[in-house]
């Protein structure tokens, strides 16, 4: 039997990454990055705040976490929505207890249904990054260009209603993108993007609308990840981030300056049996004398200037 030819035939096949986004880069030959008052490790914590609907979408895919029983599902539609009730805010004590400001990627849902939420964050100083309409506004190559248009439209639009800001920064769902997302995101405005996650530092991409920058939000070193997928304790989550300052701050020391993200879930790091753990984590990390504490935005414009 033979391969039908048609197999072979794929319309972005090239060399590297099947893109022409950006050209290959070893972070170790690059010039080094100065941070802000001589710091060695930026440490982002991103917190995703999510509305999931109670009926999952599973076009073009179903959203991580999404509902998972027969309708309606209000045993795991209300464990997500400790998150908003509750978890967030022990996780802002956590951060504002060490003068600590964070990028929180909201659904634009979020805005529409809870504007306390948004009041919140902005008198807490911390930044507002979308992150789609709702966990149904998921990305991938069979979504129309039309209607990812929409929905990046949709997201900014809420979000800038709420807040009077208008978000600098993109997360998608899961991280997923079509092949038309960073130039999409472009022409709607958007400075960054955290869904690529081959890189520590940010690197710039150019699309046919322009320049965007991505910022990678290492997916393994995530609370779901860990905790959830992995199934591990908070104690080895603790342990692993300090590792990876201990890491990164070493390199720093030869290399410059370098990044930690931090990604967390509300409803997963919040509860009363893991936010201890996590307090005294972020504790530590301010005690070390390399770290500084930045957004998305400050990240973005610090990494800028050296260039």
């Amino acid at each position: 039997m033979t391969l039908d030819p048609s197999y072979l035939e794929y319309p972005y096949r090239r060399a590297g990454m099947d893109h022409a986004l950006y050209p290959y880069s070893n972070l170790i030959t690059r010039p080094p990055v100065a941070w802000p008052e001589g710091k060695s490790v930026a440490i982002w914590p991103v917190i995703s705040l999510e509305w999931f609907p109670m009926v999952p979408s599973d076009t073009p895919f179903r959203a991580p976490g999404h509902m998972q029983t027969a309708y309606p599902d209000y045993r795991h539609y209300t464990a997500r929505e400790y998150g908003t009730r509750i978890g967030l805010y022990r996780l802002l004590d956590a951060f504002e207890a060490v003068g600590a400001k964070v990028s929180v990627a909201c659904n634009g849902a979020i805005a529409e249904r809870y504007p306390a939420i948004i009041e919140a964050l902005q008198a807490g100083g911390h930044e507002i990054i979308a992150h789609s309409t709702d966990m149904n506004g998921t990305i991938a190559s069979g979504l129309s260009e039309d209607a990812e248009r929409a929905l990046i439209a949709g997201s900014l639009d809420a979000l800038e209603k709420a807040s009077g800001v208008r978000p600098r920064g993109w997360l998608s769902i899961a991280r997923s993108q079509s092949f038309a997302t960073p130039r999409l995101l472009t022409e709607a405005g958007v400075d960054y993007m955290c869904d690529w996650v081959n890189d520590e530092l940010p690197y710039r991409m150019t699309t046919e609308a322009g320049e965007i920058v991505n910022i990678p939000l290492n997916h393994e070193l995530s609370d779901r990840q860990i905790i959830n997928v992995q199934q591990q304790s908070v104690d080895s989550y603790a342990q692993q981030m300090r590792d990876a300052y201990g890491w990164l701050a070493s390199e720093a020391a030869a290399q410059g300056g370098r990044m930690l993200p931090m990604h967390l879930t509300p409803y997963i790091m919040g509860l009363p049996y893991r936010i201890d753990a996590f307090e005294r984590l972020v504790r530590w990390l301010a005690e070390q004398p390399g770290t500084w504490f930045a957004t998305g935005s400050e990240v973005l414009d610090a990494w800028s200037a050296n260039r």
